[in-house]
């Protein structure tokens, strides 16, 4: 089965940004899917072509992953402000849909991606539309949280945010374990083969740990800074989880996201983390429904 079958696919470079690689189809509102960690774009290859008969669709890579910008070399990991802020990927972004003529869109992402939507939101509160976010609370009220039995579940969290070289040296070592594990079990074989072909470069893997390093620094600060100010979300947001994740779990998702953005809806899925792997018409359902509101309200 061939991957995004119709979609063109292109490479984005703005006046102050290294490429942006993404894959785009579809005609009518702008709608921006963004991925989690490990994969790239191609988590979206079974929700995407759905919501192309909507929307102009277009999925991307993340900063650093995928065929996206490599944005910093080992020496200057760690580094702050950071390159693999979620800010920074946010602006990335914003840059990417101009260049395609996009000044204002909606936007989906999951893990990582939501991280990077819902700070794009934040930002630019007058480039987003509409902002769906899966299986994330926000990375301030993620840590905070972290309690014994969260840290043993998310140790990833904690690998991949340790110092240059330790985590990216460890990866190398058994990658399909440390990236991978169990969960290869619930991806396609050809989005799997997308993944650890991706991950097969070690560019690639610093980049998904300088990624987690940002989020016990930037990103963190930057949730703080905006809680305390009160900063909050305007444009309407749908909140989606698994019911067998960690989220359900450990968060009353929606009171968090409510103290965060005006206008909050969404629910649980019947599966567990990477909704739209696992539940693949389940998520596409609730996005076009939500989406297709803009477009007719």
């Amino acid at each position: 089965m061939a991957l995004f079958e119709g979609f063109e696919s292109l490479t984005v470079t703005g006046a102050d940004s290294g490429p942006v690689h993404l894959r785009r189809a579809g005609e009518g509102p702008p709608l921006l899917l963004l991925h989690g960690f490990p994969q790239t774009h191609a988590m979206w290859h079974t929700v995407a072509p759905l919501l192309a008969t909507d929307f102009t669709v277009v999925a991307a890579d993340l900063r650093g992953y995928g065929a996206s910008r490599r944005a910093a070399e080992p020496g200057r990991a760690g580094s702050s402000p950071s390159p693999y802020s979620k800010r920074a990927m946010a602006a990335d972004l914003v840059r990417a849909m101009a260049e395609l003529g996009h000044d204002r869109f909606a936007v989906a992402g999951h893990d990582r991606g939501g991280r990077c939507a819902y700070r794009l939101a934040l930002d630019h509160p007058d480039r987003v539309d509409r902002l769906a976010v899966l299986d994330i609370v926000p990375t301030a009220d993620a840590l905070d949280a972290v309690d014994a039995p969260a840290a043993r579940q998310l140790w990833r969290w904690f690998l991949l945010a340790q110092p240059h070289p330790v985590a990216e040296r460890m990866i190398a070592a058994d990658p399909e374990t440390f990236l991978f594990g169990a969960h290869s079990r619930l991806f396609a074989p050809e989005a799997l083969a997308a993944y650890r072909a991706a991950a097969a470069d070690p560019a690639v893997v610093h980049a998904m740990c300088e990624d987690y390093r940002a989020m016990f620094g930037d990103d963190l600060d930057h949730d703080r800074a905006d809680r305390l100010a009160g900063r909050r979300i305007a444009a309407p947001l749908l909140a989606l989880w698994g019911k067998r994740s960690h989220t359900e779990r450990h968060h009353d998702v929606l009171a968090v996201w409510r103290a965060w953005a005006h206008e909050v809806r969404g629910g649980a899925l019947d599966c567990g983390h990477f909704l739209p792997e696992e539940a693949p018409a389940e998520t596409y359902a609730e996005l076009r429904s939500f989406f297709a509101e803009a477009a007719t309200g």
